[in-house]
C-alpha cells in the first residue's frame, strides 16, 4: 500500500518545502480528519470504564442507566472481563433489534450475530470458513474492481484467489451483470470460484446500489452458487436526497422463494464509519443468513478462535444500535450532534465533487454514498510514459506530496481499468479547505 513514510521522514528532518501544513485525506478516519466525537458515546464508555463517575452529578441519568445496565452484563460488572465469544447477549439482542428495524420488520436473530474487531476481522474469519485449494480447486471470490486493497490483500493471504469484475465508470459505477458474467466465465478455468464480495454504499468509488440492481445480484448468486458477502459498513453515509441504502438480506427476504431460503449471505457492518466514524475503538458485527445449522456450529467453532472483541468496541455497537430515544436526556445535543455531522458530511461531498469536476485534467462520478470520492485523472500521454515502473497516479500522489502537502491514494492501489488513473480522496474532513491540484500540472 502507499506509504508516503520517506517524505515524511523528510519533513520531519526541516527539509525546506513549498507549503505550510500538511493535509493528509487518504485515510478514512473520520476523527483523524478533525470530526469530534459524539458526547453520548464518550460519556457512557466514560463511566463504564470509571464507574464511580456513576455516583458524581456530572452526567446525565439516561447515561448513567446506559452504563449501570451495559456494565451488569459483564463479568464481575467490569469492562475488563471477557465476555462471550460472539459478544455480549445484550448487545447481540440490541444489533438484532436494530437490524430488524433498518429492514422494515424482516425477522433477525441474535444467534447470527457475531460481534469482531472491526468489520475487516468479520471478513477474514469467514473468508476462511470456505478459502481452500489450489489449482483449478483454489477457491475464488468475485471481488468488485475498484474495492478495498485490505479486503485483496485478506483473500491472498489466506490463499484465496480473486475474480476481479469491474464496475462501470460511465455508468456511475454500477454492477453490470454482463461484466459479471464474463468474470465468472473467465474465472473458471484456472479456480473455483465460490463467493461474491460486493461494497454498497461503495469503496472507494461511492456508488449506492438500487433495489433492481441488488435483486440481480442476488439472482446472479442464486443461479452460480455463490456465497454473498455484503459489506455494508457504510450504509449510514448517503448523501443522494434521491438515493436510499436497503440492505441485501431485506431485499432477500422481500424477492420471496426460492432466494429468500436458499441464498447464503453474509453481511457486516462497524461503528468505524456512519455518523459515530469510532475507527480506533474496532466494534464491527457480521450477520449469517440461510447458513445450515451444521455450517453455523462450525462458525462458532472458528470464531472461537480468536479472542472476544474488545468490551469498548461492542459499547460503541450498543449505542448504534440503540442511540437516545425522544424523551431521553440525552436524545436533543445526541440528535443535534448527530444532525450536524451528517450535514457536514454531505455538504462536503457535493463540495469536493463540484470541485474536482471543475479541475481541468479531472473528472468525478458523483458521490452518492461512502465516504470517499474517486476521481479519474485524465493524463496526457508524456505523463504516462514519464516514469518506467513507477504507476502514473502513485508519481501523481507523490508529487502532491511533496510539493503541496496534499497526501492523497493513487487508484493503482484499489486495482482500476487498464489505462486508467484514478485518486482516492476522503470526503468528512470538516474544517479543511479544499486544495485544487491540477492534472495537467504533471
Amino acid at each position: 500500500m502507499y506509504k508516503p513514510n520517506m517524505l515524511f521522514h523528510g519533513m520531519v528532518q526541516g527539509l525546506e518545502r513549498p507549503f505550510k501544513h500538511l493535509i493528509d485525506i487518504s485515510l478514512g478516519d473520520a476523527h483523524r480528519g478533525g470530526l469530534q466525537p459524539i458526547t453520548f458515546v464518550r460519556q457512557v464508555i466514560s463511566a463504564c470504564l470509571y464507574p464511580s463517575l456513576l455516583d458524581s452529578g456530572r452526567l446525565p441519568i439516561d447515561v448513567k442507566s446506559r452504563a449501570r445496565n451495559l456494565l451488569k452484563q459483564c463479568e464481575g460488572e467490569s469492562v475488563g472481563s471477557y465476555t462471550a465469544t460472539c459478544g455480549l447477549p445484550k448487545i447481540q439482542h440490541s444489533l438484532s433489534e436494530f437490524i430488524s428495524r433498518r429492514d422494515r420488520g424482516v425477522p433477525s436473530s441474535p444467534e447470527n450475530i457475531f460481534i469482531t474487531s472491526g468489520s475487516q476481522q468479520a471478513l477474514m474469519l469467514v473468508l476462511r470458513l470456505f478459502v481452500h485449494g489450489k489449482g483449478s480447486l483454489q477457491t475464488g471470490i468475485m471481488t468488485p474492481v475498484p474495492s478495498s486493497p485490505l479486503f485483496n490483500m485478506a483473500l491472498s493471504s489466506l490463499g484465496g484467489a480473486m475474480v476481479p469484475y469491474h464496475l462501470c465508470e460511465e455508468e456511475g459505477w454500477t454492477l453490470r451483470l454482463d461484466e459479471m458474467r464474463r468474470a465468472l466465465a473467465t474465472a473458471r478455468r484456472h479456480c473455483n470460484p465460490m463467493g461474491l464480495y460486493v461494497i454498497n454504499p461503495g469503496n472507494p468509488v461511492g456508488q449506492v446500489q438500487s433495489q433492481k440492481s441488488i435483486e440481480d445480484v442476488i439472482r446472479f448468486a442464486a443461479e452460480e452458487k455463490l456465497f454473498l458477502l455484503a459489506d455494508e459498513v457504510y450504509q449510514d453515509s448517503v448523501h443522494d436526497p434521491t438515493a436510499e441504502f436497503v440492505s441485501y438480506k431485506r431485499v432477500l427476504h422481500e424477492m420471496g422463494p426460492p432466494y429468500s431460503n436458499t441464498v447464503e449471505l453474509a453481511s457486516f457492518n462497524s461503528a468505524s464509519k456512519g455518523f459515530m466514524g469510532e475507527c480506533g475503538l474496532r466494534g464491527g458485527y457480521v450477520e449469517f443468513v440461510n447458513l445450515d445449522s451444521a455450517v453455523m456450529g462450525h462458525v462458532y467453532t472458528l470464531f472461537s478462535t480468536e479472542a472476544c472483541t474488545a468490551v469498548m468496541g461492542q459499547i460503541a455497537l450498543d449505542i448504534m444500535a440503540n442511540p437516545p430515544r425522544s424523551g431521553d436526556a440525552s436524545y436533543t445535543a445526541f440528535f443535534e450532534e448527530v444532525q450536524n455531522r451528517r450535514n457536514t458530511l454531505n455538504n462536503n461531498a457535493k463540495r469536493v465533487q463540484e470541485t474536482l469536476n471543475s479541475l481541468d485534467g479531472m473528472s468525478c462520478q458523483p458521490i452518492r454514498g461512502g465516504i470517499y470520492a474517486f476521481p479519474q485523472l485524465h493524463l496526457p500521454a508524456r505523463a504516462v510514459a514519464k516514469e518506467a515502473g513507477v504507476a502514473p497516479d502513485l508519481l501523481y500522489c507523490m508529487l502532491l506530496l511533496e510539493e503541496m502537502g496534499l497526501c492523497v491514494g493513487p487508484g493503482s492501489e484499489h486495482l482500476q481499468r487498464k489505462d486508467t488513473h484514478h485518486l482516492r480522496y476522503i470526503t468528512h474532513l470538516p474544517d479543511e479547505p479544499i486544495v485544487q491540484p491540477r492534472a495537467n500540472s504533471y
